[in-house]
């Protein structure tokens, strides 16, 4: 069941909500957009190696994975979980692929949910998640971060999807922390690492 939800819970981009965060003005939320999408529109490629922890009712220990995020614009976007696992998934020419311990697949995106999802992740290398009509935004901030919480309009996405928040430290345009929680109350958090941006990837990132 993790693994067949595993391109769902990336995604991604993880913030650990507390009682400090609160609403940013109207001027706040207005210049930290402006801000973001600004900068980021100079990012074409971005690596970062990511820690993700899902915590799901039924079960009594954090599952935790770690690997390795790629993603070139504008549209190619690579997961591969190496510990304790191998488990990869690209989202490439409007498909999602899937390469399980060596076993293959590829399930069609195009104008389908896990389409706009990858468009939310994709957008927030590049500054356009936050027009994305698919979620309304809310914003907050607190002593470290500035933080993003998008909140699915359609009943389809919130099959699947309750929120997810994108977390900004203080001064910077990139994402390090993601908390998505799901429709059925389980959250996943994911926490990015040595970042690279703008450096050369290698096409076997995109490809399974």
């Amino acid at each position: 069941m993790f693994k067949n939800t595993a391109f769902i819970t990336f995604l991604v981009f993880s913030s650990f909500i507390s009682a400090q965060n609160t609403a940013m003005t109207s001027a706040e939320s207005k210049a930290f957009v402006t801000k973001v999408s600004s900068e980021t529109k100079e990012i074409k490629t971005l690596q970062s190696d990511f820690t993700q922890i899902k915590k799901m009712d039924f079960l009594d220990k954090n599952i935790v994975t770690q690997g390795k995020m790629s993603l070139k614009s504008p549209n190619m976007l690579s997961w591969k979980y190496t510990k304790p696992y191998q488990y990869s998934i690209v989202f490439r020419d409007n498909k999602i692929f899937i390469n399980d311990q060596g076993k293959k697949s590829s399930v069609d995106a195009k104008s389908k949910t896990f389409e706009k999802i990858n468009k939310l992740i994709v957008g927030s290398s590049n500054g356009q998640m936050f027009s994305d009509p698919e979620f309304s935004v809310v914003y907050l901030k607190n002593a470290t971060s500035n933080i993003a919480k998008f909140t699915p309009k359609s009943a389809q996405l919130l099959k699947y999807i309750k929120q997810i928040e994108l977390s900004f430290p203080k001064g910077q345009s990139t994402v390090s922390q993601v908390n998505m929680t799901e429709a059925s109350g389980d959250t996943t958090n994911i926490v990015f690492k040595n970042t690279k941006i703008n450096a050369p990837i290698a096409a076997s990132e995109f490809s399974l």
